[in-house]
């Protein structure tokens, strides 16, 4: 299993919560320059946000998308800028950074989200292709807290940055993880 963190766009620069933008080609030159250095092998996959999906066709890979891979659901924060968020629902917006159970917004909280993809990667079959996945960085987080069985509280330990590679190996509840970036396979 390969995640490969998208490109940032000007919503994620902002910062903004997910609403769906899509990038521009500024945005997408280091995805187009990073092309072929991604092996797909097997399966290539891509959250369904156009972030995830226009970062897999800037680095070459024909992805199929996968709702349960989307970045988490941020419900009323959806398109508001931290700072937005920050000033009119400080208190909510500190309670979901701190409590890993928290969703104040009315999505999904953190272990919501850690609980659909860790679902999703234990339904892999044992004997499956392997699979690249370009997804957001919250479901990269998600994907490493599930392999690792870590707690939800350590979610925003994780710094993921754009076009990191994260490698999992392994299968059926036993995985390890190496991190990278592109050139390294």
């Amino acid at each position: 299993m390969t995640l490969v963190s998208a490109v940032l766009g000007a919503a994620a620069r902002q910062p903004r919560f997910e609403d769906d933008r899509p990038l521009g080609e500024p945005d997408l030159r280091p995805a187009r320059e990073a092309a072929g250095r991604v092996d797909p092998g097997g399966l290539v996959v891509a959250a369904p946000s156009p972030r995830c999906t226009q970062t897999a066709e800037a680095l070459g890979l024909a992805a199929d998308p996968v709702p349960a891979l989307a970045g988490a659901a941020t419900g009323r924060w959806r398109g508001r800028t931290l700072e937005e968020v920050a000033a009119a629902e400080g208190g909510e917006l500190a309670r979901w950074l701190s409590d890993p159970a928290a969703a104040p917004h009315g999505g999904e909280s953190v272990l919501d989200l850690c609980a659909r993809v860790g679902g999703w990667l234990d339904a892999l079959p044992a004997d499956g292709p392997r699979v690249t996945a370009v997804v957001e960085p919250d479901v990269v987080r998600a994907a490493v807290l599930h392999a690792l069985g870590v707690p939800g509280a350590a979610f925003w330990r994780l710094d993921v940055e754009p076009l990191s590679v994260t490698r999992l190996s392994g299968r059926l509840g036993r995985w390890n993880v190496r991190l990278g970036r592109p050139s390294a396979q």
